[in-house]
């Protein structure tokens, strides 16, 4: 992902978190707030999905399956989005997390017209 697309400092983390909408699946949280300056997105896999090995599988696997949507994302407004993974994260297959990816942003970002 791009530098202006990645969600970064941990203020930014806790105001998507706290003070987003919420939507979840089996195997994701995601936190979806206004932003300021277009889209950006955060992952968190914490220690309950697996070793560093694991973790960072999920992470890569979430990167990309957000990636295609980046620009669809981007014509419903500027928004910073937290992406946590669930431990069932896992033992999920790409497919399975873009697929629930897609749904949890369905269901808490408006459509672009």
């Amino acid at each position: 992902m791009r530098p202006e697309n990645r969600l970064r400092r941990s203020a930014d983390f806790r105001h998507a978190l706290r003070r987003g909408r919420r939507g979840t699946s089996r195997t994701l949280v995601v936190h979806a707030a206004p932003g300021d300056s277009g889209v950006r997105v955060g992952f968190a896999v914490n220690r309950t999905v697996g070793n560093a090995v694991v973790r960072n599988r999920v992470r890569r696997r979430l990167r990309e399956a957000v990636r295609p949507q980046l620009g669809s994302l981007a014509d419903s407004g500027s928004w910073d989005i937290v992406i946590r993974a669930n431990p069932a994260a896992a033992a999920a297959t790409f497919d399975e997390l873009s697929g629930d990816l897609a749904d949890c942003l369905a269901s808490l970002l408006p459509v672009a017209a």
